[in-house]
Parts: C-alpha cells; structure tokens; sequence
C-alpha cells in the first residue's frame, strides 16, 4: 500500500526544514549534529523510495499473477 500523498507531503516538508538545519549546523554546530540531522534526512529520504519500490514490486507481482 503506497503512503497517501498527505504523509508522502509531510515528509518532504520534514525533509526540507531538516535540510534547513543542516545547513546551518554546518555552520554553527558540532560535527555530529550534522551527521545526526544528515542521518534523519537520509532516512526520510529512503523511506519514501522504498515504499515506491514495493508498490512497484506488487504491480509487477499481481500482473505476473494476471498473466498465469
């Protein structure tokens, strides 16, 4: 089941303020407050691809089955 576009939205919006602080923990903050906020937007990112991932899977899974 895909994330509904209200999560998908709110999870970009977190993903740009975290990019956000990022750039100005680079600036302002110790070393592995960058690493830690890098960390969460990586996170966030790999979470929205993986969940597209999978519903591509089953799209392909269900018309394999279609197909047989």
């Amino acid at each position: 089941m895909a994330l509904s576009k209200s999560v998908e939205e709110s999870l970009r919006e977190a993903e740009s303020h975290l990019r956000n602080a990022l750039a100005f923990a680079a600036r302002q903050e110790q070393p592995y407050i960058s690493c830690a906020v890098s960390n969460m937007i990586s996170q966030i990112d790999g979470l929205i691809k993986t969940d597209k991932l999978l519903d591509n899977l089953d799209s392909m899974i269900e018309k394999r089955k279609n197909d047989f």
